[in-house]
């Protein structure tokens, strides 16, 4: 049936139920006898017409018969009664104003409550109908898969609503869970709450459920990780939202359920932003991400997008980094001005042709080397790019008047025991070094690995399990503080709006993890059992690694900032032209050899500690 042939039909069915309407309004006003007065045809047609014109126009007015009534949702509801109440409006107006015809005020009040029940229960069985024919030939197809949702909350409605949306999908959901004891008992869409987390096994069985949703975006991993290993015991697929931090629009759709990933096992609570400091000096800005092909410098640019810069520079010497994450953006943000540049930040001069041609406000610099064994026998090139780009990004922020500039930096510069962390220790120093020098307020954010970054632990046990393994770890013991990429970025987004000047702001990142826990769950969230099915090995400490990381050195005077998970050490004592004479100093050793090399950077920094077999001369 064509379009318009389906919209004429629509309105032919829409005079009848007005018609219906304006002679059941006159039953029940007089009890079924009507007053011959009103039954004389020219005061009827009069009525009639004035109803007909009045509620079509408006339907029509209001694009009730461009809406594809299949989908129908709270939405055309809503303009089925706005429309009907407007078009009661004119009919009222007009029989006040022509008063030739008694039109009692309670058969207006009767007529717009019996349009809306006949005009929406018509369109909402259309609706029924439809879903109801679709379940039947999709069961006929399909095997029906029972589910079972854990959370009651919005997102927990979402995917009931969408699941029931969509009849393609076979799902039945036979029952919700709850640990909020007070909804228990309590229904969503029909479907009733069953019980909390200690009933999950026991409804599973009772209800012999195939699949477990996990829809609370807010659920800490602890939580995800008991709910996933007591589906793994009974043999129960899980799939689950995404975390707050992914869902940064706000928006939940149900093509985002996924399967469980090893980062929702290390969810933390939602980071709360202060949106209006944030937009305080993101707003409107020229913002460059130095390293911006990178996972920690492309999550800045997707978060920095939503809070309207003027414009964002993409910097980066990865040709094919800043192409992919280039493509991405644009099809993310069409109206973000977004100019991606390549360019190594070792180049003073490249440096300086971007800060010359669009003089950014705002720099996040997240470009570095950051592979500890590799820098280990690179140390010439670490400091070439860790500490002298630095250099360079910072000393042109400082003559081109930016406002902010932001340093990425990293819990490995706490006592350092490797090239890489020694050299963002520097790093540090340099800015604060700098911001005593400068209008532009210069400061570092420090915070320790991120999951899924690239070349990181977790990209490199899921090669190894892909390929039997073994699963290769340094020590049992080993440790390490861990956060999802957008929540790091998010807090390093928070702390640039409150730089005061020299600060290094420290993330909370809570309790540090075993990897050899990290491992044993990544292997069972690919459905195998660790030692049984993949086996473990332990290949000792590399070059320049520790036992465990530090976020805080011993003389740093660390306090609280307005924000919970963000802490701040206040600028140490640093002259800036004896650190400058060092630096200098350093700048000739880098063709001298790299044990010279280090041991320099052992002169700058004391606390760095490094054995001698670890560099090549």
């Amino acid at each position: 049936m064509g379009f318009n042939y389906r919209r004429i039909v629509l309105i032919f069915l829409d005079a009848l139920i007005v018609c219906l309407v304006f002679f059941l309004g006159f039953l029940l006003r007089f009890d079924f006898n009507i007053p011959s007065s009103y039954l004389q045809p020219g005061v009827l047609f009069n009525i009639l017409g004035v109803s007909l014109v009045a509620r079509l126009g408006m339907f029509y007015y209001f694009g009730l018969y461009k809406r594809l009534w299949h989908y129908a949702s709270l939405d055309e509801l809503k303009m089925i009664v706005v429309s009907t109440t407007l078009s009661s409006g004119l009919i009222g107006t007009y029989f006040f104003l022509n008063t030739d015809i008694v039109y009692p005020r309670s058969i207006l009040a009767i007529n717009w409550a019996l349009t809306i029940l006949f005009i929406g229960g018509s369109r909402f069985s259309w609706r029924l109908w439809r879903e109801q024919i679709q379940k039947k030939k999709v069961t006929a197809q399909k095997p029906e898969k029972k589910i079972l949702i854990y959370g009651a909350g919005d997102a927990g409605e979402m995917v009931i609503r969408e699941l029931k949306k969509h009849g393609e999908l076979n799902y039945h959901v036979l029952g919700i869970l709850d640990d909020d004891l007070s909804k228990r008992g309590m229904e969503i869409h029909g479907i009733k709450v069953l019980g909390d987390r200690s009933s999950l096994k026991d409804v599973i069985r009772k209800k012999k459920i195939e699949e477990v949703i996990i829809a609370i975006p807010t659920a800490p991993g602890t939580t995800i990780r008991e709910i996933n290993n007591l589906c793994r015991d009974e043999g129960v697929e899980v799939r689950i939202l995404p975390g707050v931090f992914e869902l940064l629009s706000g928006e939940i759709d149900l093509n985002q359920l996924r399967e469980v990933r090893v980062d929702d096992l290390l969810r933390r609570d939602p980071v709360k932003l202060d949106n209006k400091s944030i937009c305080g000096y993101l707003e409107g800005k020229k913002v460059l991400v130095t390293g911006g092909g990178g996972s920690i410098g492309a999550e800045l640019i997707r978060q920095i997008a939503y809070f309207q810069p003027e414009k964002i520079l993409l910097f980066d010497v990865s040709e094919n980094s800043v192409f992919h994450v280039t493509r991405e953006l644009e099809t993310l943000f069409p109206q973000l001005d977004l100019v991606p540049l390549v360019g190594t930040i070792q180049d003073r001069e490249r440096v300086r042709e971007v800060f010359a041609a669009h003089r950014p406000q705002v720099i996040f610099h997240a470009a570095a080397y950051k592979h500890v064994p590799l820098m280990e026998i690179n140390p010439a090139e670490a400091v070439k790019n860790n500490i002298f780009g630095t250099i360079n990004v910072c000393e042109e922020a400082h003559n081109f008047s930016a406002e902010c500039f932001v340093l990425i930096s990293s819990d490995k510069a706490v006592n350092p025991t490797n090239v890489m962390g020694a050299t963002k220790r520097i790093a540090e120093l340099v800015i604060q070094a700098r911001d005593k020098q400068s209008k532009t307020d210069y400061m570092a954010v420090r915070f320790g690995n991120v999951l899924g970054s690239e070349g990181s632990v977790i990209p490199l046990f899921k090669e190894q399990i892909k390929k039997g393994g073994p699963v290769t770890i340094t020590h049992p013991e080993v440790t390490r503080y861990f956060m999802t990429i957008p929540e790091a970025v998010q807090l390093v987004i928070q702390a640039g709006a409150m730089a005061e000047g020299g600060e290094i702001f420290i993330l909370d990142m809570g309790e540090p993890v075993r990897i050899l826990d990290l491992a044993r769950d990544l292997i069972r969230l690919c459905g195998l059992e660790p030692e049984t099915d993949i086996p473990i090995s332990f290949v000792g400490l590399r070059p320049g690694d520790k036992m465990y990381e530090e976020l805080i050195l011993e003389e740093e005077d660390v306090l609280k900032t307005r924000h919970e998970k963000i802490f701040v050490s206040k600028p140490v004592a640093n002259d800036f032209e004896i650190f400058s004479r060092e630096i200098a100093q350093l700048e000739k050793q880098l063709s001298r050899g790299n044990r010279e090399i280090v041991q320099k950077i052992k002169e700058i920094i004391p606390e760095f500690s490094y054995k001698d077999q670890w560099t090549v001369s």
